[in-house]
């Protein structure tokens, strides 16, 4: 009998030495009361701001401490839209660690809701997609993943959205698709095709596109997987 960890096997593989070995994608978890405003941050999280696990209790100020000055403003606002209208906490934007370092982030939010289905809050993932070198990255790909060019048009489609909705470059694109490929044991050209076919569900909302496309990314898994029952 395959089993999932099988069925992944051939694309994590080549996932490794495509992100290379020592450098993968850093993911951390979150989730954020609107109510009383409590955060909650995965060890991940905390070490991507540059504190020990454990080390802090993570709150709105300490958050809006560590973002780059820059940012700090588009942030804050986008947090209050979350609270007043009870939306994700979703954003691209950069961080400051303790130590100085500037890190590119991607938050993707999704709805938290009680047992009576009202949403209280919002939860989801920080990826770290501080920039690497692309033409390392195709030329890593194009070596070790020659069984995807049939796919090819699909992923570099689900790319391409990706680069629009979250303001990233094509090597941070093709990380973010790798990473829930990875974290949901689905083949990226499965995982890419269906997020393409999907897409089209976006177009009757515009004002709306990005929480729509953060649920889609964070959910599409589920429909390729039901499909190959």
């Amino acid at each position: 009998m395959t089993t999932g960890a099988d069925a992944f096997s051939d694309d994590a593989r080549a996932f490794d030495q495509v992100l290379g070995a020592g450098n993968p994608v850093r993911v951390g978890s979150f989730r954020f009361w609107f109510a009383d405003q409590r955060w909650e941050w995965s060890d991940e999280v905390a070490q991507m701001h540059g504190h020990r696990p454990g080390a802090v209790h993570p709150t709105t100020e300490l958050l809006l401490a560590h973002k780059h000055p820059d940012d700090r403003e588009q942030v804050a606002r986008t947090l209050a839209r979350s609270v007043q209208n009870g939306e994700p906490f979703s954003s691209r934007h950069r961080i400051v660690d303790t130590v100085g370092a500037i890190h590119d982030v991607i938050v993707v939010g999704d709805t938290m809701a009680d047992d009576d289905n009202l949403v209280i809050g919002t939860t989801g993932y920080y990826i770290d997609v501080t920039s690497t070198l692309e033409q390392q990255r195709q030329e890593a790909l194009d070596e070790t993943l020659p069984e995807l060019y049939a796919a090819r048009a699909a992923i570099e489609q689900a790319k391409g959205a990706l680069i629009v909705i979250y303001g990233i470059d094509a090597d941070q694109a093709f990380r973010l698709l790798t990473w829930r490929s990875q974290e949901t044991n689905t083949k990226l050209r499965h995982l890419a095709a269906q997020l393409v076919e999907e897409l089209r569900t976006l177009a009757d909302s515009a004002a709306a596109v990005r929480p729509r496309f953060d649920h889609l990314l964070l959910t599409v898994h589920e429909r390729v997987q039901q499909n190959n029952l």
